[in-house]
This record gives C-alpha cells, structure tokens and sequence, in this order.
C-alpha cells in the first residue's frame, strides 16, 4: 500500500476529530455534541452531498455505465446479505443473523460521505450518480435480510409485512433526503447552485469534522460495551468489509470507468448501516439485539473503514 497515502488519510483533521472523540470517551471527559445538533449536522451532510451528486449527474449523460453502476449497487445490496447471513448462523441465532446481514449489506452514508472528502483531499474525480447507487442501496438489504428470517424462524410467531417494511424503507428520513436533494441538484441551473455554494460546499468540510468528532464520541461508548461480546462478532466486522470491498474492487474494473466510482463502490460494499437498519429492524425484527448489531457496524466497521480500509481499497484499484 502507499505509505503516504497511507499518512495523507490519517492526518486528515476530520479524520483526527474523530480520534479525538474516541480519547475523550477513553479519559472520561464530559465533552458531547448535543443529539439536537448532531441531527441537524447529519441532516446537512445528507442534503449537501446529495445536491452536489445532482448538480454532477445534471452535467453527466446518462449513458450505459450510469446504469450498469446503479443495477450492480442494488446487485451488491441483495448478495452481501444473502452471503453474510449463512456465516452468521455459525454463532448467532436467525434474528440476529438476518439484522447483522441486513446492516453489512446496506450501506453507511457517512462512511460514504467521508470517502468523497477522502477523493477530494487526493483530487481524484467522481460521478454524481454515485449518490443515486448509494441510496438505491439502502432498501434491498433490510427486504432480504427479514425475508431469511421470514424462511428460517421455525418459531414463526410473528408476522412480517414486507410492504410496509419497503415503504419504510423508501420513507426513512435519511433516504428521502438524499434522493430529494439528488433531485433539487439536478433540476438546479448552475446559477441557481452557485447561489448557495457557501452553504452546499464551502463549509462542507467544517461540518463533517464537527460530525466525526461526535461519532468518535459515539464509537469510543459502543466499543467499550462491544468488547463483551466475544472475537467471532469482532473479526467478521472487519474481514467480512476486507473481503467485499476489495472484492468490489477488482471485479469493478471490469465496467465502471474511474477511480472515485470505483472506490465509492468499494466502500459503499465494506460499509455498514447503522442508522437506516436499525431503525428497520426495531419494527421487522424485534428480536434482534441491537447491542450487538449497532456496535460492530459502528465501532469496529467504521473507524477501519476509514482509517485503514480507503487507502487500501484504493491501492487495489491502482495497482490492480
């Protein structure tokens, strides 16, 4: 791997705000973002990245690779579960497996987020359907992971709508964000978006330190709790997204041109839900331990993701 790309990741300051946020836990300092301030922060990320992808895809044409991207998106969101869910019955009950599947199949916007400031710092390009790839990859996880559990309860003492789950799926806050501003991006004259670029892009960065500062918070608590749990859950939180994001992106090469596209398709594969997931199975799955679930999507697969996981991805691409 290149070592300085390597160190270029590492000494980014939001990427140091969240290490920050990890020692504070550690030492036991009182320093919190306000949950009132980090939704809104996390609200803002969403709308901006969002606006920015459709003011890139109103510039793009929509050709063939802009579909064959966001079909293997919706394709990577219903094999990862499916897969995944078999090595979790190894140790963990059908409730379990099927939200672990669900969450590693579908994908963290803020990962997502963090890896377009990681393309920008290293001036590499991207497409703006990627936004639309992301978020098409939200819904189709949560829809397999409860239809194994559906197949394999043999307690088959509660009932799953499967309707009412894709309508919540497509309604959750954090989707209809980022499809409403992919499409506000992308209806938007250049003038019209230029207007409001210092609010779009030119504090865009700020903002997502203030917000990786509060998830290394978040982290540092999870993990604590997390390190009860046993080595099995552990390692799969890491080899699991080793193995799907550089197996994204070798296969990648084959039909999507780009560096930026197929890095973000690499960790959109290596990455986690655990907001839009979890909110799904407190409805589908009850069962399901969310203090298992949460932890190793954001305290194990997070903080690898993008510390050790972008540089590495990107090697692969590179080199390979």
């Amino acid at each position: 791997m290149d070592f300085h790309l390597l160190v270029d990741n590492l000494t980014n300051p939001a990427l140091l705000f969240f290490f920050l946020g990890i020692v504070a836990v550690q030492i036991k300092s009182d320093l919190k973002i306000p949950a009132s301030s980090s939704k809104f922060i996390s609200f803002y990320l969403l709308l901006s990245i969002g606006f920015k992808g459709g003011q890139e895809l109103a510039h793009s044409a929509l050709n063939a690779e802009i579909w064959w991207s966001l079909g293997f998106g919706i394709l990577l969101a219903i094999v990862i579960p499916f897969y995944t869910y078999f090595i979790l019955r190894r140790k963990f009950n059908v409730w379990n497996s099927g939200a672990i599947a669900a969450a590693y199949g579908s994908v963290s916007a803020v990962t997502f987020v963090t890896a377009i400031s990681f393309l920008e710092m290293e001036n590499i390009p991207f497409g703006g359907h990627m936004v639309a790839a992301m978020a098409l990859m939200e819904a189709p996880s949560i829809i397999v992971g409860v239809l194994l559990i559906s197949v394999y309860n043999k307690e088959r003492d509660t009932k799953i709508n499967i309707a009412s789950l894709v309508k919540h799926s497509l309604t959750n806050g954090s989707v209809l964000l980022i499809l409403g501003s992919l499409l506000i991006g992308f209806l938007a004259s250049d003038q019209q978006a230029e207007g409001i670029k210092p609010f779009t892009t030119d504090i865009f960065k700020g903002f997502l330190a203030v917000f990786l500062l509060d998830m290394g918070i978040t982290s540092g608590e999870k993990l604590s709790d997390f390190i009860k749990k046993g080595w099995f859950a552990f390692l799969f939180a890491i080899i699991i997204p080793i193995i799907n994001g550089l197996t994204v992106a070798w296969l990648s090469g084959s039909f999507i041109d780009g560096e930026g596209n197929r890095l973000l398709f690499a960790i959109l594969a290596a990455s986690a839900s655990y907001i839009a997931v979890p909110a799904a199975m407190r409805l589908a799955a009850p069962k399901a331990n969310p203090s298992l679930y949460l932890p190793m999507a954001l305290a194990i697969t997070f903080p690898f993701n993008i510390t050790l996981g972008m540089p590495l991805y990107l090697w692969v691409i590179q080199y390979f």
